[in-house]
């Protein structure tokens, strides 16, 4: 349960689970993303790596596979006979078309990529068939295991860093140093019991010589006691004996009902099993018939989907027509409201004039009615007055005659 130390605290199970996270579970969606990217690369490279074995058993799955991937096989394969071509040739040609060979290389590569994306991807997309591929006594190459280990390896060290937080690190690290530390002392420890031992050792070898004598003493009297215990033994042996047989009959016994035990859960596992059977084969129709429903709703909304882009496209194409116009008009309003405000200001201007003349016109009227007014009344104070002028003369002439 726990390790001890000569002259410190023990280590307990608990602190050695600190240093394997394999207990642990993701606690955050960041976490099990990354590790749902780890295990679908994980299931690729198995699947890329039965690649080369299905193209050289085609004709035994050509039925499975179908047209499609079969097809996609081939042109593969046909690509890699092409690269093996092209290697082989490089090699003992001479460095003349080196970059022409160099950019048919690159090419073949970026094809071959291509064409494994196209033959995963079909494959991934019927999982069954990738369990039947899988579940085959294939052969793998040892680069190609080799590198499955090596991703699996790193994918149990992301795991690693990825369930350890922080704290939980400088803990490990923490606990690591007092491993050492303890080691250390452990060791020193062992030495100086070691050197302990050897004196012992050698002072027991020196009792062991001194007790020899005794030991040749004690070797006669066990002589004397092996005769009395082997007439005991032969007593005991023969009672073990006895006993022996009697509970050879008891287990035989028990084994029949055991025997009898096992036929009759036997029946009843036989039982489980064909009902079992039922109720899977009704799942797998049940499963067939929503994977049914599933792709039909699929292509259903592929069809609407499509019918929306389409009516999309027609009411983007509207729209597009109705903002050019709409820019046209725009314009058009634009230089409409420049003449407009142009012709408001022009009557503005013109209204400002005639209201001006008009202003002008009543003060000249005012003032030629003020002029009309005193010269009629200059009038007829003149005309008043040489009347006046009138009556006195005639008075003056009236008076002079008589």
């Amino acid at each position: 349960r726990s390790l001890a130390t000569p002259d410190k605290a023990t280590i307990t199970l608990d602190d050695m689970e600190m240093l394997d996270p394999c207990w642990l579970k993701p606690d955050s969606i960041e976490t099990e993303r990354i590790l749902t990217v780890l295990d679908e690369t994980m299931a690729k490279l198995e699947l890329s790596c039965l690649i080369p074995c299905i193209i050289n058993s085609l004709d035994r799955f050509a039925d499975v596979l179908g047209p499609e991937i079969t097809i996609n096989l081939m042109e593969h394969q046909k690509l890699s006979n092409e690269m093996e071509q092209l290697l082989a040739s490089s090699e003992e040609a001479d460095t003349t078309r080196a970059e022409e060979r160099r950019g048919c290389l690159c090419l073949l590569e970026q094809q071959l990529k291509c064409s494994v994306r196209n033959v995963l991807r079909l494959l991934l997309a019927n999982p069954s068939l990738c369990q039947a591929l899988k579940h085959e006594a294939w052969v793998r190459e040892s680069s190609a295991e080799a590198f499955i280990k090596a991703f699996e390896e790193f994918k149990n060290f992301m795991l690693e860093r990825l369930l350890t937080s922080p704290m939980e690190e400088e803990e490990k690290v923490q606990f690591m140093e007092d491993i050492s530390l303890q080691i250390k002392k452990n060791t020193e420890a062992i030495t100086a019991l070691q050197a302990d031992l050897a004196a012992a050792v050698r002072t027991r070898e020196e009792e062991i010589h001194k007790k020899d004598n005794v030991i040749k003493d004690l070797k006669t009297s066990m002589q004397e006691l092996i005769k009395d215990c082997k007439a005991s033994i032969q007593q005991t042996k023969t009672e073990g004996e006895k006993q022996q047989k009697e509970e050879l009959r008891a287990s035989q016994a028990r084994c029949a009902m055991l025997q009898e035990d096992v036929q009759e859960l036997g029946a009843q596992l036989n039982s489980l099993v064909l009902e079992h059977r039922a109720s899977e084969l009704a799942l797998r129709k049940r499963k067939r018939r929503v994977e049914t429903e599933i792709v039909n709703w699929i292509q259903k909304y592929d069809t609407d989907m499509g019918e929306k882009q389409a009516e999309y496209e027609e009411v983007h194409a509207a729209y597009t027509r109705e903002k050019a116009l709409l820019s046209l008009l725009t314009e058009k309003h634009t230089m409409l409201l420049q003449e407009y405000s142009q012709i408001e200001e022009e009557r503005r201007i013109q209204q400002e004039k005639e209201e001006q003349a008009l202003k002008e016109l009543a003060a000249k009227t005012r003032a030629a009615t003020q002029i009309q007014a005193f010269w009629r009344g200059y009038l007829v104070r003149s005309f008043f007055k040489s009347k006046r002028k009138k009556k006195k003369d005639k008075g003056k002439g009236k008076k002079a005659k008589k």
